[in-house]
């Protein structure tokens, strides 16, 4: 699964190794650093979320990439807002804000050359369509 890694995108690689630095930070955070409640609390599940996307953005699928896009702003969100907090929270706060970010920004680095061929193809069709 791992041998292909030098086939892959760079800012791929960038987001996917971002959403997994993530899920590890959010499941770390929660679980022993500075959960809510001693001994961990229930908000450990948000990382599950990011697990659904790490093998599509591995595999460079381009509907993962957009609606993890979407998703990892809630993330970003989090992170801003917990940053008022002191302690281990704000430094694990800043942390979530630059890992999404970082992801955030890799997507869309990745994905608009995507977009712009394809509404390129679209354009195209429509042409060949309209001479038909």
């Amino acid at each position: 699964m791992f041998k292909d890694w030098r086939n892959k995108d760079p800012y791929q690689l960038l987001a996917t190794a971002a959403f997994v630095a993530l899920f590890i930070q959010c499941v770390a955070w929660e679980w022993f650093i500075s959960p809510l409640r001693p001994g961990g609390s229930w908000l450990i599940l948000k990382g599950i979320l990011l697990l659904f996307a790490i093998p599509g953005l591995w595999k460079g699928k381009v509907y993962t990439m957009q609606w993890a896009a979407l998703m990892i702003l809630l993330y970003i969100t989090e992170g801003l807002v917990r940053i008022l907090e002191t302690g281990a929270n704000f430094w694990m706060a800043a942390l979530e804000t630059i890992l999404g970010t970082v992801g955030f920004i890799s997507l869309l680095i990745y994905l608009k050359p995507i977009k712009a061929r394809a509404k390129a193809a679209k354009k195209e069709r429509a042409a060949s369509e309209i001479q038909d």
